[in-house]
């Protein structure tokens, strides 16, 4: 049953779900099945993750990052009956109308998907002289239409807001450097077209807890409720072994999301399981998709576990924002 806390948004009758486990305190929990996507999904491919996938119609569509033998990633393109088993195509997905001179990338990678009015916006970390933002609009995933890149390298992690805020166009991203990004809080820019980006502003920075010292970047697109807007994200800390990526989750002002109301200063979720700790980069939880049905206040989350796998998590979105409300940083 639906909470006191309401999304705003569709009925997805067949999400992806699985009931917490008796004893479970977590906030976030795993699906029993994971990863729902393995290391050698296909001949030719050596991991799939940090991936989009969205409800259509009723089943489910997925753009997939998926890293090639030559150590290269790619966008595909994958269909689901249940969101949990994916059939990924083999070729790459080919940009349609772009300007030459920004249509050859060399990489593309952690895609997000947008649902807005009528279109679907693909936006992915998009090769320019460095790491950017690409975007593409789709209404049929047959035909995606590359629009020009949102902005300078070097950036990544944009994320589009589903409606528009103020009249504009609402896009996260985390300006960053050109090589692992040992830094990197996250901001918000404005579009009357998508194409035209400014007034970029602040909107938050690592925090004092160890778990998000380094850097932090948005996850999936943020979802509306009566509260305010629901972001997932990832923090991470460097330490003596490396980075260690987990989840987090904030709430944003409906009407200024520059304003954050309530932010986590406990993680939701962190590498733990074999699939998280053990892969091409171990420990790494990194939250990209989410899927959300509104009567009931359920959400599926897809990561990507090891820069390896995919792997799925469940939550209620009572339990995630009373957990803000307790183990949070207020602004």
């Amino acid at each position: 049953m639906a909470g006191t806390h309401t999304i705003v948004g569709n009925v997805v009758r067949n999400l992806p779900w699985e009931e917490k486990p008796n004893g479970c305190t977590d906030v976030l929990w795993r699906y029993s099945g994971n990863p729902i996507i393995p290391r050698y999904p296909f001949p030719g491919a050596q991991g799939v993750y940090n991936s989009a996938a969205i409800a259509w119609n009723d089943a489910f569509l997925g753009v997939m990052r998926v890293e090639h033998r030559d150590s290269m990633p790619r966008l595909h393109l994958a269909r689901s009956a249940d969101g949990i088993h994916w059939d990924i195509e083999h070729e790459k997905i080919r940009m349609t109308g772009a300007d030459p001179e920004i249509s050859r990338p060399a990489y593309t990678y952690d895609p997000r998907v947008c649902r807005i009015d009528d279109d679907y916006f693909l936006t992915w970390c998009n090769d320019y002289h460095g790491p950017t933002i690409g975007i593409a609009r789709t209404r049929d995933f047959q035909i995606f239409e590359q629009l020009e890149n949102a902005f300078l390298p070097y950036n990544r992690n944009g994320v589009l807001f589903p409606r528009k805020v103020g009249g504009m166009y609402l896009m996260f991203s985390r300006p960053s450097d050109n090589g692992h990004t040992p830094f990197g809080d996250i901001y918000v820019s404005e579009s009357p077209d998508l194409v035209h980006w400014g007034k970029h502003r602040w909107v938050m920075g690592r925090g004092g807890q160890w778990w998000q010292s380094t850097k932090i970047g948005a996850g999936p697109i943020p979802i509306e409720t009566t509260e305010g807007w629901l972001l997932f994200y990832h923090g991470v800390i460097a330490n003596c072994n490396g980075f260690v990526y987990s989840m987090g989750a904030a709430l944003l002002d409906r009407d200024d999301p520059t304003r954050v109301l309530l932010r986590t200063n406990e993680y939701l979720l962190s590498p733990a399981m074999e699939y998280e700790t053990v892969g091409f980069v171990p420990n790494v939880c990194f939250p990209c998709a989410a899927i959300s049905d509104a009567p009931t206040g359920r959400i599926a989350l897809y990561y990507g576990a090891a820069d390896t796998y995919t792997a799925l998590c469940f939550c209620q979105v009572d339990e995630v924002l009373d957990f803000l409300k307790i183990h949070s940083t207020v602004f």
